[in-house]
């Protein structure tokens, strides 16, 4: 075995503390991958051990001339060396961590590369400001004129970090270097530049922002790449929020109205998904101006997935028209009323025709991201108009034969009933939820059975029981199995939600008169029953309530009702088990079913005893 060295070169010394460390060191160099991974997650180890002198001296050196080997290790060293600058002797020697970080920075691999850039990141914030210009600085330069392209998209992140702590000729030569990165002939180069010019537009001053930043931000909107083009639109949203009302309109919007109508989906689907930070940067003015017309031919788009981001914002763009109404900022201004009328316009002439046109819409993607948001219209909106424009797109989506959309619009139904009230509620939604689940399909009733504990803690319990318990105890009869099976499994939420008590009084007695129908498929409802009810309701009403019904069973002409009354006391016995029931009631029941003709009902018996006796 060869003999084991550490970093200096020199020769382990035998039978001391240091033993194990040079084991360790030695793995690093090892041909097992996973060893050497083991070595690099206990570099801290290492380190403690060799003390912050010889880490600086002799660790950090090996790592930085061993840094070629498989992307995992490479990541796991990556990110030990984010967080070693008090292994090295703290922020005063930070910048000894820069050599591995800066060639872990220029691999191939993009994980590892994104890893080095965050170390770097967070260990740049620990340099003192001399470190930082003669250290940090110099690193950020290398990587910004390598010869790679690897190394220039590092070099991307790491300009928002250390701007802001340099002399002014410093910040001359880093907004160049940003500039040409901007300009490089690598589209992932410009991409990564694209999509850190918003963080680097918060750090630099405001006359750089508009002399320098704003013509590189108008240069990757056109990029030629729409991978560019796309990220460019998040750097908007920072340089936008950062300028003055007239700036924005002479610097930003030229550009933005061009992003806009891109002939890329992908760049408008982002200008959609970011709409609402844009408008929030831009200010109301320029959003009626600008932004209104702009939204209404994303809602039209050509492209589906635009048309979907678009319609997730709808709620959120209207509200944000105006925010100081919405705020109670202007209830002394004289023209909060004017202003408030012309939210109103705009949004009853301008978003709510396309909306309209959206509910209808040939994808369901659409129709689903409208149906989430659609309800916080009606707070926006009013009782009247809500009652004369919304209601009727509710109904439409209530009827949608894609379920999620029923499901989104049946999730919000509170935003709706605090504006026009729980009785003009039931008026008009309420029709449509029954017929929903009166439907000959089974499959719809079934989706509408899913929702109701949903809808249950919407409405609340009195409306539940005057408009809705007749209808889940309906339910427990249907021919299809599925139903019955899922209107089971409804009683035990609506239990959850609404509690024992109302259970005893609500659900239980309409329950036990199952077990007395003519038809042996709702007896065996009334048990599968009992085996979900038991668990919430608690062995107290289980035993008083349930439990001698059940009991009553046993002696059924029909074998499977008798089978499944072994399998029901096999269910709740444990439930039970502290009270007189089970010795009294319950195992004579057991035994009598034991010895039956029918061989299932004898070994469901069995089984039921076995169980009860362990419990």
């Amino acid at each position: 075995m060869a003999a084991t060295t550490l970093p200096s070169g020199e020769p382990a010394p035998e039978d001391t503390s240091l033993y194990p460390i040079a084991v360790l060191i030695d793995e690093l160099k090892n041909e097992d991958v996973q060893l050497r991974l083991n070595s690099i997650k206990k570099l801290s180890t290492i380190a403690l051990a060799l003390g912050v002198e010889r880490t600086r001296v002799e660790l950090i050196p090996f790592l930085t001339e061993t840094i070629y080997d498989e992307d995992e290790v490479l990541l796991a060293l990556a990110e030990q060396l984010g967080n070693f600058t008090n292994y090295v002797g703290g922020p005063d020697f930070a910048y000894t961590l820069l050599p591995p970080l800066e060639s872990l920075a220029t691999v191939e691999e993009t994980v590892v590369r994104d890893k080095a850039v965050e170390s770097l990141r967070q260990i740049a914030v620990l340099h003192s400001p001399t470190d930082l210009e003669n250290h940090f600085v110099s690193l950020v330069i290398r990587l910004a004129s390598g010869d790679w392209f690897t190394s220039r998209t590092s070099a991307c992140g790491l300009f928002s970090v250390c701007y802001s702590r340099v002399n002014p000729m410093i910040k001359s030569e880093l907004r160049n270097f940003f500039r040409n990165l901007c300009q490089d002939d690598t589209p992932m180069v410009r991409r990564a530049a694209a999509g850190k010019l918003g963080e680097f537009a918060k750090v630099v001053e405001l006359d750089s922002l508009k002399n320098d930043l704003i013509p590189m931000f108008s240069s990757l909107a056109q990029d030629e790449q729409d991978s560019v083009r796309l990220l460019a639109i998040e750097a908007c949203v920072s340089i936008a929020s950062l300028l003055t009302h007239e700036d924005v309109n002479d610097l930003v919007m030229p550009t933005l109205r061009l992003c806009t109508s891109d002939s890329s989906w992908r760049v408008r689907y982002m200008v959609a998904d970011k709409f609402t930070e844009l408008q929030k940067a831009v200010g109301p003015e320029i959003t009626r101006i600008d932004l209104v017309p702009t939204f209404q031919s994303l809602l039209r788009d050509t492209e589906a997935e635009v048309r979907a981001a678009a319609a997730n914002k709808v709620c959120d763009f209207c509200r944000n028209l105006c925010p100081p109404v919405a705020s109670g900022a202007l209830l002394n201004d004289p023209n909060a009323a004017q202003t408030s009328n012309a939210v109103d316009s705009i949004i009853m002439t301008s978003i709510l025709p396309v909306v309209k046109g959206l509910v209808a819409d040939t994808n369901q993607h659409v129709k689903s991201a409208l149906a989430s948001v659609i309800m916080g219209l009606s707070p926006i909106l009013g009782k009247q108009r809500t009652l004369d424009h919304l209601l009727p797109l509710f109904l439409t989506q209530l009827k949608d034969e894609c379920p999620e959309v029923r499901l989104n619009i049946i999730s919000n139904l509170d935003c709706v009933n605090e504006v026009i009230g729980i009785q003009r509620l039931s008026e008009t939604l309420l029709p449509a939820i029954v017929e929903l689940a009166e439907d000959p399909k089974w499959r719809v009733r079934l989706a509408i059975i899913e929702y109701m504990p949903l809808l249950a803690s919407q409405l609340g319990v009195q409306f539940f029981d005057d408009k809705l318990n007749s209808l889940c105890m309906t339910w427990l009869t249907d021919h299809v199995y599925a139903i019955r099976e899922a209107a089971t499994l409804n009683l035990k939420k609506l239990v959850e939600k609404f509690g024992a008590e109302w259970a005893q009084t609500s659900v239980i007695p309409k329950v036990i008169v199952m077990a007395r129908d003519p038809n042996y498929l709702h007896r065996m409802t009334f048990l599968f029953c009992i085996n979900e009810l038991a668990e919430v309701c608690g062995p107290e009403i289980t035993a008083k309530t349930m439990l001698p019904t059940v009991l009553s069973m046993a002696s059924d002409s029909v074998a499977n009702v008798r089978f499944n009354v072994a399998k029901t006391l096999q269910k709740i016995g444990p439930i039970v088990a502290q009270s007189a029931a089970v010795k009294s009631q319950i195992k004579p029941v057991l035994d009598k079913l034991n010895t039956d003709t029918d061989v299932d009902v004898k070994y469901f018996a069995a089984e039921a005893m076995s169980i009860i006796a362990c419990n």
